[in-house]
């Protein structure tokens, strides 16, 4: 039997009056989705648990059959996994995104979506400067940088994510705990460094938010997953172009499924994420396809880009794939969800269980439906802890 686990990252919402009371999936035209809530089996799952924060890491950890109260460890080292930069027992990886201060307030958690290349530059730069053999910077995609600690025995820092603080004053919000003077001084050198660097003077000049400053969040140790195929004796490739879920890939020993196109952002090659997906499976057991542009227009509070995008993944990725599991003639089941909601109202994630429909071999339908948060919420099948749901979507005993 084939597998296609599709997640459109941060797709359920709340109703929005701009959408006359609808939330944006049930705005959105998705005939793919609706079609897979209506012919198989509509539920509502808990991925994020009790005392955890919600963030894409721990959700997705969740949704791939790990307990995250057993194995999340943050998500900086997942990320690091991601990019092959190897962490010891006492290294710590911390997330570093590039961001936009105005006159202390948090302006923008991605500074513009600077380009990787701009990106590149500043982290080099902050690297020659700030960089020695126990702290270095590393460049990831755009924004989505890391710095790396190395030799740290205990670390005692709690942190924010930027994007919890968009429009508010930082200095409420900066590292704290007994290491986070560290981490503080280290944003504040770098600020100094990023105020007068040519990549931020040229942003200027074509009226783009520049990248004055950094911040630090996300902090962790390398995790030690078991391997998802030793877990589920599934093959298993990751379609994503974000660090976080490849490097949840790699350190689950899954394939990542390297897509052209593919950027984490609204431009991404939708079409070519579900070409790549059918690709995969024909030499995998299970494909999971990760789009994370729902989820970015939430964090921008842009409800016409979250609905074009949720409709995009449904035309181009859902769509394709179902008809090429159907046109195989061979057992399959497909399952879509978001990984969180990243409500347009609060443009962050909420712990909220979300929605999830699945279709295919031995899935009845008791009810027909269209997908929405709402219908699956007013349904019978809930699943809480949430890491029992790939098991469930598997088939598996237990």
């Amino acid at each position: 039997m084939r597998f296609c686990v599709v997640v459109p990252d941060g797709m359920a919402d709340d109703p929005c009056e701009e959408l006359d009371g609808r939330t944006p999936v049930e705005a959105a035209d998705t005939p793919n989705l609706d079609r897979i809530a209506r012919e198989g089996r509509l539920g509502q799952v808990k991925l994020i648990p009790r005392g955890l924060p919600p963030g894409s890491d721990v959700a997705n950890l969740a949704l791939l059959g790990y307990d995250p109260a057993q194995y999340y460890t943050g998500r900086a080292p997942l990320e690091a996994a991601a990019m092959g930069i190897r962490l010891g027992p006492d290294d710590w990886a911390v997330r570093c995104n590039l961001v936009t201060v105005s006159d202390g307030v948090m302006d923008d958690y991605s500074a513009g979506h600077i380009s990787s290349k701009e990106a590149t530059l500043v982290m080099d730069l902050l690297n020659e400067k700030l960089g020695t053999h126990d702290l270095s910077f590393h460049p990831g995609v755009s924004y989505r940088n890391l710095l790396v600690l190395r030799n740290v025995h205990d670390f005692d820092v709690k942190t924010v994510p930027p994007h919890d603080i968009t429009g508010k004053r930082i200095d409420d919000h900066l590292p704290r705990g007994r290491d986070g003077k560290m981490l503080r001084e280290v944003m504040t050198e770098a600020a100094r460094l990023l105020e007068v660097h040519e990549v931020n003077r040229v942003r200027l000049e074509l009226g783009e938010n520049p990248a004055n400053t950094i911040w630090l969040w996300g902090e962790g140790r390398p995790p030690d997953l078991p391997a998802f195929r030793e877990k589920f004796g599934k093959h298993a490739g990751l379609i994503s172009a974000v660090d976080l879920l490849r490097g949840l890939a790699v350190s689950m020993k899954m394939d990542v499924i390297e897509v052209p196109g593919a950027t984490g952002y609204y431009d991404t090659d939708y079409a070519a994420k579900g070409r790549y997906a059918c690709e995969t499976l024909r030499d995998h057991d299970l494909v999971l396809v990760h789009v994370e542009a729902p989820d970015e227009a939430g964090h921008d509070g842009d409800v016409k880009k979250k609905v074009e995008a949720i409709e995009r993944v449904d035309a181009h990725v859902t769509g394709p794939v179902l008809a090429w599991l159907e046109r195989s003639g061979e057992p399959f089941r497909i399952l879509v969800l978001p990984d969180h909601a990243t409500p347009i109202a609060v443009k962050t994630h909420t712990n909220v269980p979300v929605p999830f429909a699945m279709f295919g071999t031995g899935v009845e339908s008791p009810r027909e439906v269209t997908f929405s948060e709402a219908a699956a919420a007013a349904g019978d099948l809930k699943i809480d802890p949430g890491h029992e749901l790939m098991g469930y979507f598997l088939g598996l005993p237990g």
